[in-house]
Formats: C-alpha cells, structure tokens, sequence
C-alpha cells in the first residue's frame, strides 16, 4: 500500500482515488433526501406559474400595487436575487486571483448558485410588467415604430448590467467544468450522459498545452468577472440613488448595496450546502473550516452593511429634512406603520451576526445554518423597506398610503425559491458539483503512484506531473 499525506485544508481526503470516488458518486441515483426535496421544489414552480398565470388573466391590480406604490414585493425580490447571484463572482473570481485555498470545495456550488439567481431575477421584471407577452419593449433593439427606451434611465441601464453579468458568470462556470466533465465522461456508464459529456467536454485530453491555455482562460475570465462584483449591483443601486425619492438619492447606496449583496450571497451559500454536505455526505470536502472562513466574511460584510444603516439614519436627523425623516426608510420604518419590517431587518442583518465574533458559533454547523436563515430573510426585508417606505411616504401628504402584499404575490415570491431551488438541485444530478481537479491540486500527491482514475484529472504543474518519489 502506498503511504497518503493527508492535506491541511482536506484531512479527510486520503488519495486521489477518494475524490474520484466522492465527488462523481453524486451523478449516480439519488436518495430519498435528494427526492423529496426536488419533489417541493417542483410544487413550488408549479404554484408559481399557477399564481402568475391568474394574474395576467385577473390583471396587475392582483399583486396589491396601488398609487403611489409602484413597485412592490416583484422589485424587491429582484433586487434580493441579483444580490444573491454576487457570491459565486466573489468566491470563484475574487478568491481565486487572491489563491484563498479554501475556496476549492465551495466554489463550483457558488457559481451555480449565481447562474440560477440571475435566471430568478430576470423572472420578476416580466411579472412586473403585467402584460408579458409585451415585455420585449424593455429591449433597446432597432424596430419599425421607432419605440426606444429612455437610455438615461437606470432602469436600461440594469438589462446592459445583469445581462453583462449572466454572461460572463455562465461562461466562468462553463470554462471551469470542462477537465471534470470529461473526468465524469470517462466514468459514465449511462449512454445518454456519457454523450451529454463528451460533447461538452470538448474532447479535454489533459494535455499540457490544454492545461496552458485553460488556466489561461480561467484567469482572463477571473480578472474580467471581478469589476462585475462592484459594477452589477452598483447599478441596481442606481435605480434608486438617480432618483428623487426620499431616503433614496443617497451616495451610501452603491457600496451599500454591493456589500449587501456579498451579504446575502455567502448566507445562501451556506444555507444550500449545510444540508447538501449532510445529504450526500460530503464532510470531508465541505468542512468546518470552510464554514469558519465564509463566516469571517460574513461578519465583515454585516459591519459594512450596519454602518450604512447609521448613516441613513444619522444623515435623515443631522439634515432636519422633513421629507428625509418621514420618508426615510430607516427613520420612518423605526417608528412609523411598517416598524415591524424595519426592525426585522436591523435584527436579523446587524444584531444576530454579531454572534459570529465567537468562534464557538463560527464553528458550529447548525448554529451557522440558523444565523444564515436570518441573514436571508433580513436582506429580503431590507429590500422591502427601502423600496416600500420610501415610495409610501413621498413630499406630498396627500399621495401618503399603505401597501399589503397580496397572497398572489407571496405565493409567486414563495415559488420563486422553488424555481431556484429546483434548478440547483438539478445541477447537482448532472453536472459535477465540485471541482475534481482543482481539489487534487490542494492534496499532496502520494508517495508512490497510485491508480488515480482518469488522467484529465491530473493538472500538470511545470508542464508536466508531479509525483513524489
């Protein structure tokens, strides 16, 4: 038997044989657990479109939007999306050029995750409109009646954006795969999927001028896709800053936002792979200390995002501006109809996280779960105070109102984390959900040459393989 040196960040792991074994294992029959999930994730899109398809035909005034609310529970789920869709950019680009070791079990799930939210939130924007079948007007594409967008709006400025972001997220999440699709191509047993990855595999041999020119595209991509962290949801913050609402024209809302949206991606990263490590029993490759470090992140995030709540507030009291302060999300929300939404939200996003000081917490699985449920549904009421108090409590008294999200919208909100959550867990069942070959780099190789599997695994270092004697 060959003697294994076990890793620092994977002790777990013995051999490259284990990985082999593990991580493509979960393309093989799923469980029970793995079932009843996607049997309730499926419910939930079918109670999505249900719902939505009785609003085209009922009308718009389903969703309870009313002067002056226009935007209601459909925008701030989209905005909750988009923000969620930014830690796949973040844990596969931003940590990859810093060579954080620890990002090798965690990042493949992130990159789905950004994909799959971004298919979400582009949802939102067509149930907003009401009429979808007219939803191609958003589009600033030539026509014959001359019916073009306001460019200067950031409402145009969000399709350039996200759909800038789609793109290069899909194509990193792609390039990535391609040395463990054809590790899965050359273990199918399956015909149909031994086909599927083959083709999609683009006939991968491992060679090293294969391996030059993939790290080489890997880390363009990683350089072009990390500006998009800071760019993408800037803009969505730009919705709000250009205009004149109070508690919205604020220079904080850009990096507000973006670390906001840091926020609530690592939080539904953990929140999908705690039970994903449990269910296919990946302890090994999703450790504690995988978790111990996206909490540290976390906490940095949550601090940033709690200092821009005190400079909403302290900025609506230091101008004595009476609009700011009975329309102010933060000074109003504390106070006025909808305290409960404000104060859920400086609960959940600045006082719960708090306890990830402690490392005991930090390194604790199901503690970590809980605190990222809360984070979650704080980040979605977040986006709701600012869009709904704000636009219920403008300049003119008399245009003051309340708005109550309907059970059509909530239902439709509801389904929209089915769509999601069936979409990922799909993913799971078909394309490898960790990187195969980037976790034999972090493992020593063995002391004598063991029968590692297929050899598009092995990436060469200095053009050619490393074995120790």
């Amino acid at each position: 038997m060959a003697t294994v040196v076990r890793s620092e960040t994977h002790p777990d792991i013995g051999s490259y044989e284990d990985v082999n074994r593990d991580i493509l294992k979960l393309l093989s029959r799923p469980g029970r657990g793995y079932r009843i999930l996607l049997a309730l994730a499926i419910a939930g899109v079918i109670a999505l479109f249900t719902a939505w398809g009785l609003q085209i035909v009922l009308g718009i005034g389903m969703s309870g939007l009313r002067n002056p609310i226009g935007w209601g529970v459909y925008i701030t789920t989209f905005v909750f999306w988009v923000g969620i869709a930014h830690s796949g950019t973040l844990i596969s680009a931003i940590l990859y050029l810093f060579r954080a070791r620890w990002r090798q079990s965690i990042y493949r799930a992130a990159e789905a995750m950004t994909v799959f939210a971004v298919m979400t939130a582009g949802l939102f924007p067509v149930i907003h409109v009401g009429r979808p079948w007219l939803a191609y007007y958003l589009m600033p594409y030539p026509n014959q009646r001359m019916i073009w967008p306001n460019f200067r709006s950031p409402l145009v400025w969000d399709v350039f954006a996200v759909g800038t972001y789609f793109t290069v997220s899909a194509t990193f999440f792609y390039i990535g795969m391609i040395p463990d699709l054809a590790a899965a191509r050359d273990s199918a047993i399956v015909p149909w999927r031994k086909k599927l990855y083959s083709t999609l595999s683009l006939g991968w041999r491992g060679t090293n001028w294969e391996w030059k020119h993939f790290t080489r595209a890997y880390l363009y991509l990683a350089a072009l896709a990390t500006p998009l962290v800071l760019s993408v949801h800037s803009v969505v913050s730009w919705d709000f800053a250009m205009s004149l609402v109070p508690g919205w024209h604020s220079t904080v809302f850009a990096p507000y936002f973006v670390a906001g949206a840091i926020y609530s991606g690592l939080a539904m990263v953990l929140t999908l792979l705690i039970p994903i490590r449990k269910i296919f029993g990946l302890e090994a490759y999703f450790t504690t200390r995988h978790v111990e470090q996206m909490a540290k992140v976390m906490l940095l995030t949550s601090l940033i995002v709690s200092y821009a709540y005190l400079c909403e507030a302290f900025t609506a009291w230091y101008t004595f501006e009476p609009a700011e302060q009975t329309g102010g999300y933060l000074m109003f929300g504390a106070t006025g109809e909808y305290w409960w939404s404000a104060w859920l939200m400086l609960t959940c996003n600045a006082f719960v996280p708090q306890l990830l000081w402690f490392r005991q917490v930090r390194r604790s699985i199901p503690a970590m779960f809980v605190i990222t449920l809360f984070v979650n549904i704080g980040m979605w009421f977040e986006r709701y105070s600012i869009i709904v108090l704000s636009l219920s409590h403008e300049y003119e008294p008399w245009m003051w109102n309340q708005y109550r999200p309907s059970l059509t919208g909530m239902i439709i909100i509801l389904g929209s984390f089915g769509w999601f959550l069936m979409w990922f867990l799909l993913f799971l069942r078909v394309l490898p959900a960790v990187s195969v070959a980037e976790l034999k780099e972090v493992l020593p190789p063995p002391l004598r040459r063991l029968r590692a599997g297929p050899a598009t695994l092995r990436r060469p270092r200095g053009g050619a393989e490393e074995v120790r004697p």
